[in-house]
């Protein structure tokens, strides 16, 4: 029997970037003078997609003094400090290891900051594999995305495998136009689009992965 493929989004998903950031950009705004509105500038500026790009822009904008890379340097380390994973999701990452599946991460982003996050916060050590958009330029929701995160892992789309992630479009969608089955983190929302919905909802990543153990090769065979 060919091994399980359990892709997993990271932010939002495995970590909580969106409270992160919120924290980041309190520290961020407060150590440069910058109030008010500003703060929801920069909130808004790293908010959608964080590359050095948008602390150059930031730079710009305030007239600091450091450089671009600098920048981008200390908000790396600094996101990567402030960032955790829940210990029952790390817990949950070995259980489905150890149950026979091949587990990875699928995440669009900035490689070095993507990857800083899942070694301060143990994921890296917990998976078979990582692929970051750029990495070959290509991002969810492409196909080809998720066929190389399934390669990292040693299996191919077409031995079939699940998606768990955040987003309607890049992780559900976009996963099962992979030939995924896919599982929504859906933190209490309902469904926002028409079509295609998700296999299945539920609220947090321990959940997603208790469903997926259930689906273990183990457990078929003992409850068959």
């Amino acid at each position: 029997m060919q091994p399980l493929l359990a892709l997993f989004d990271l932010d939002n998903t495995l970590v909580d970037r969106r409270g992160t950031l919120t924290d980041w950009v309190a520290e961020f705004t407060a150590r440069h003078g910058l109030e008010g509105e500003e703060q929801a500038y920069v909130l808004g500026m790293v908010a959608e997609r964080a590359y050095p790009s948008t602390f150059d822009a930031i730079r710009t904008r305030y007239r600091l003094p450091m450089s671009t890379a600098e920048l981008w340097r200390a908000y790396r380390t600094n996101i990567a400090a402030l960032m955790s994973c829940p210990a029952e999701v790390l817990d949950g990452l070995d259980e489905l290891r150890a149950a026979g599946w091949r587990v990875g991460v699928a995440t669009n982003g900035a490689a070095d900051i993507q990857r800083a996050k899942m070694l301060a916060t143990g994921i890296s050590k917990r998976v078979d594999g990582v692929f970051v958009s750029e990495d070959a330029d290509a991002r969810k929701p492409q196909a080809r995305h998720f066929a190389l995160a399934a390669a990292g892992c040693g299996t191919v789309l077409g031995d079939g495998g699940w998606m768990v992630g955040d987003n309607p479009v890049n992780d559900i969608g976009g996963g099962r136009s992979a030939g995924l089955r896919t599982i929504w983190i859906g933190n209490a929302h309902s469904w926002p689009l028409d079509d295609p919905r998700p296999d299945h909802t539920v609220p947090h990543a321990r959940a997603a992965i208790n469903l997926l153990l259930l689906h273990s090769p183990n457990h078929m065979r003992a409850t068959a």
